[in-house]
């Protein structure tokens, strides 16, 4: 008998669809939302214009973001509803590896350490991939004026420490879904195929790959 994920992430690079697809898994299964709050972050902006400045502070208000809404799971009562998140605070770490120098991380790292210890772990952690040119193509279709300067040198570099870090993830079960022909938001068909597979209970490292739907 197969038991739903009770605590679902959803994490992928910036313009991957993380936070579109966490919205609808959790209308489909009537599950509470937590999302990044991005717009809360008053260093982002001045990241995106000057990173090797602002680098530190915007890790570390987004980590202390994190860390208070997954301390919220830990306080509810056990027949709370269920969650969807769009993060999974334990890749926090590899924007401050790609971001900030050896004396910063550290200071990071110990921070991190000492917010995390306790942070539950998902059921499932659903990690979408997609090429930088599309993650481009995305970010410039949505139009947000802070991430107009996000470059493809970034993103590859994004791209490849997602790789690296859900390579190593071990902390739960891992469904990875390459949604470069895919379309999970607004396609029904890729998406039941998706929710089917979630239903599953999927064990270890599994991917989704479905062929694209003709039209």
């Amino acid at each position: 008998m197969h038991t739903m994920p009770r605590y679902i992430a959803v994490e992928g690079p910036i313009g991957v669809g993380k936070t579109s697809l966490a919205k609808r898994l959790a209308e489909s299964f009537n599950y509470d939302i937590m999302l990044e709050k991005p717009e809360e972050n008053p260093f982002l902006e001045r990241f995106y214009n000057n990173p090797r400045q602002h680098a530190l502070a915007t890790q570390l208000f987004f980590l202390f973001q994190r860390a208070q809404q997954l301390q919220a799971i830990k306080q509810d009562d056990l027949f709370e509803p269920v969650r969807i998140a769009d993060f999974l605070i334990d890749k926090d770490v590899l924007f401050a590896q790609l971001n900030l120098d050896p004396d910063e991380f550290l200071l990071y790292q110990n921070v991190f350490d000492h917010l995390t210890i306790d942070a539950p772990a998902p059921d499932l952690v659903i990690y979408l991939q997609a090429p930088t040119q599309i993650l481009l193509q995305r970010i410039q279709k949505r139009g947000i004026a802070a991430e107009q300067t996000i470059d493809a040198d970034y993103l590859n570099r994004l791209n490849d420490a997602y790789t690296r870090f859900f390579h190593y993830y071990d902390r739960s079960p891992l469904l990875i879904v390459n949604c470069s022909d895919l379309d999970l938001v607004d396609g029904d068909d890729d998406y039941q195929q998706l929710i089917s597979r979630i239903m599953s209970s999927p064990r270890g490292v599994q991917y989704f790959n479905p062929k694209p739907t003709l039209l």
